[in-house]
């Protein structure tokens, strides 16, 4: 019996994937990140400008100079946090472009896909709007399963980092502090080992580093090369609730259009 084709990656594409994804990176870390590369000069020399901005008002006769110095130093340390926190910031959204790029690129080849074997507006709509985790049964079902895969963690957790750097608190923060607290910059130290602390930390404390950044590339990386060259329909499976309904949908549509 000739087995029908469900899904397939044809490898000039994949490549295409994998090379716009590390382009974007490749910019993001030269024209971005690496700007925050020597922060802590920055803010040393942010305090000597400032000393040299306010020498004129420096009277050694009524001024302690260590409380001139003290200022500065203040100076410095409020420059490193705000270069860090914007530095943190970048990040995040670096991430978000990302993901989402990657995200769009994948619903948008599985629409190429599908539009072989079935065309229609409720479909489309339906694959660009049900969760991640709904598409990731479907394709268990047909032999490829995502959740299992090294890079399914990273991916899932980059998942819960913009919907945080999104939207602030809600289900993805709580979601986050259980399954990747690592995300979340602990203002007390390292966590204890009964996690009580992640109770007092909320979306401020949202904090990635270069090297998560580079593991979140990786996992998308990881994802492509992964992905089957060829998907095909086994005799047992089942169409997933979400997609027979919006399958049915256009069907009934054509048959209304009549």
């Amino acid at each position: 019996m000739k087995q029908f084709v469900l899904f397939q990656m044809w490898e000039p594409s994949r490549k295409s994937f994998i090379a716009v994804h590390e382009f974007y990176v490749t910019q993001a870390n030269k024209r971005l990140l690496a700007q925050f590369k020597d922060i802590e000069t920055e803010a040393r020399k942010a305090a000597e400008h400032w000393l040299e901005d306010n020498n004129h008002r420096f009277d050694p006769d009524r001024h302690d100079p260590g409380s001139f110095y003290e200022q500065a130093h203040d100076i410095e340390i409020e420059f490193y946090q705000l270069l860090s926190g914007m530095h943190n910031t970048t990040r995040l959204s670096v991430v978000a472009g990302m993901y989402h790029e990657w995200d769009k690129q994948f619903r948008d080849w599985m629409i190429t896909e599908v539009n072989h074997w079935h065309h229609g507006n409720h479909t489309e709509a339906k694959i660009w709007s049900v969760d991640f985790g709904k598409i990731a049964e479907l394709f268990k079902s047909l032999g490829w399963n995502i959740q299992s895969k090294s890079y399914f963690r990273k991916l899932d957790a980059c998942r819960l980092v913009i919907n945080i750097y999104k939207h602030g608190k809600g289900k993805s923060l709580e979601e986050l502090k259980k399954k990747y607290p690592e995300y979340l910059r602990n203002p007390y130290g390292t966590f204890g080992d009964d996690f009580f602390e992640l109770d007092f930390l909320d979306h401020t404390h949202l904090s990635i580093t270069d090297a998560h950044v580079e593991e979140f590339s990786s996992a998308i990386t990881g994802f492509w090369e992964d992905v089957p060259k060829t998907i095909l329909k086994s005799q047992d499976f089942i169409v997933p609730n979400w997609l027979e309904s919006a399958i049915l949908k256009d069907l009934n549509s054509r048959t209304i259009s009549k």
